[in-house]
């Protein structure tokens, strides 16, 4: 269930707005820190102790990515109960400060269409998901923030994450 809820979790986010992860660092969210990944992207795990799903990282390839490639994410996570038929997400993509898009995402459903290799119900345990989906090449060279909220058919706390990500172009050096 894990697994398809994340996939889920991150097909979503990844088609909404490209989400990303880092490749080369792994960062623990536990105890409420900040996770600074690169410049180009960054997460934070909103939830709580009690959330059902418990992020340990997210890891994405390449860094940055880049629009018109494939970009795969890596997520791994502990599911804390048993998520059944029904869980959703919540996705809020912002341009800036405007609000671009703003859906609903039954996560199983989401899971099933991407061909993930695990499916409703999900058992508790530790779960390592990677999937791999294609960028437009038409992403604007803009920044963008995604909220992901979700929720078990019960509309229980799931998982909360928010992500930002930069598609602007950057310089081959740094100007002081």
């Amino acid at each position: 269930m894990f697994r398809s809820t994340l996939v889920s979790l991150f097909l979503v986010a990844a088609a909404a707005t490209m989400v990303l992860s880092n490749p080369d660092t792994q960062v623990s969210l536990q105890g409420g820190e900040e996770a600074h990944t690169s410049q180009s992207w960054d997460y934070d795990d909103c939830g709580l102790p009690s959330d059902i799903i418990q992020l340990e990282y997210i890891k994405i390839k390449p860094d940055p990515p880049k629009p018109g490639e494939d970009l795969t994410v890596t997520v791994k996570g502990y599911v804390q109960e048993t998520i059944e038929e029904g869980a959703y997400a919540d996705v809020t993509v912002k341009l800036g400060l405007i609000k671009i898009l703003h859906k609903s995402f039954d996560l199983c459903e989401e899971a099933r269409n991407a061909n993930a290799s695990i499916s409703c119900p999900v058992e508790p345990g530790s779960y390592t998901v990677k999937q791999t989906v294609s960028l437009p090449k038409e992403i604007p060279p803009s920044k963008f923030s995604v909220d992901v909220l979700g929720y078990t058919v019960e509309d229980e706390d799931l998982v909360c994450l928010k992500l930002k990500i930069d598609f602007m172009k950057r310089p081959f050096f740094k100007v002081w």
